[in-house]
């Protein structure tokens, strides 16, 4: 089988330095074109993918009738338009998370998946690592007992004006950037939604910088801290009646920590430990989303799950009193 041809919207600095060369580094996957009006953008792609096509336009690009796919790293506020650009120009689409602003978009991005017969997904990469299924399956086998409270935290330091999660008007912010993190996984590992949720926000302008969130699911208390105005810190807890778990990369591995996940019982002194120190969960993701376009096998993160997040963030700006 060929390789799935892909293209790139935008010159951003995390597709350079992760996701594009994870698209070519993929089995069966090719990074193809790139749009962008910056010859020098360019350049740094062209370094490890030498045959990439580059056009000035991204509407040039959607057009090209020999590209499979395409991945979005747009700021926040482009991805519904370009996604349902890229869906009707017949292209499968990655779209960097959060795929949309609110909940409610999410009925026209799944409209436009199933009327072009397409795959379209939230770059939600954490689910295709392995840590975060081991994580499921001890929970399920009861490794911990029941599950009572899950607590997150994910965290940096990002107070530069010119950033896009820094600037009004582009949907940036921590729970927008990296809150789509700690509310996915909890619902990704439980399989649960919460049932009431409060919020204390800290604003800047039109987006968040710091917000504590506890939140009630079935049978489990949930609490995350999400800042953009904090030491770099990451770390989830699936905390049983009979022991807990926690995961110390759970986001970020190989660029935050080595992923590992570390199981505690309560009936033993001993901790077990599994370690992933050679995944790459961008790769596993390109993966995953080409065997899922091509071949239709079932996809960890579909734009259902997706919109369940969305909702826990439309529900913390709310509690939070944000309009």
């Amino acid at each position: 089988m060929e390789h799935m041809r892909w293209g790139v919207l935008g010159a951003s600095s995390f597709a350079r330095k992760q996701m594009a060369r994870a698209i070519h580094a993929a089995e069966g996957n090719r990074l193809a074109a790139l749009a962008t009006s910056s010859p020098a953008k360019a350049e740094g792609f062209a370094a490890f993918a030498p045959d990439l096509v580059v056009y000035d336009d991204y509407d040039a690009l959607l057009a090209a009738g020999d590209i499979d796919a395409v991945y979005i790293p747009l700021p926040n506020h482009l991805h519904v338009e370009w996604t349902l650009k890229a869906l009707r120009a017949g292209k499968h689409v990655l779209c960097e998370k959060p795929v949309a602003m609110q909940a409610g978009d999410f009925d026209r991005l799944i409209e436009a998946r199933d009327k072009a017969g397409k795959l379209a997904a939230e770059a939600f990469m954490i689910v295709h690592h392995p840590q975060w299924h081991k994580a499921r399956d001890l929970l399920a086998e009861g490794a911990i007992g029941r599950l009572r409270l899950v607590d997150t935290v994910f965290a940096y330091n990002n107070p530069d004006p010119e950033n896009v999660r820094n600037r009004s008007g582009m949907g940036g912010g921590g729970l927008r950037d990296i809150g789509v993190y700690t509310f996915g996984a909890t619902r990704f590992v439980t399989g649960a939604e919460p049932e009431t949720l409060h919020a204390t926000l800290e604003m800047e302008g039109d987006f968040d910088t710091f917000a504590q969130i506890t939140a009630g699911f079935p049978g489990f208390a949930y609490h995350a801290v999400v800042s953009m105005r904090l030491a770099a810190r990451q770390y989830v807890t699936f905390h049983g009646e009979d022991g807990y778990m926690t995961l110390t990369a759970p986001f970020n591995a190989r660029v935050y920590d080595m992923a590992e996940l570390h199981l505690r019982r309560q009936d033993s002194f001993e901790t077990r430990t599994w370690r992933w120190p050679g995944v790459d969960q961008y790769v596993c993701q390109v993966e995953a989303f080409a065997a899922a376009a091509r071949k239709g096998t079932p996809y960890a993160w579909p734009l259902e799950a997706a919109r369940g997040t969305q909702e826990m963030i439309d529900r913390a700006f709310a509690a939070g009193g944000v309009a």
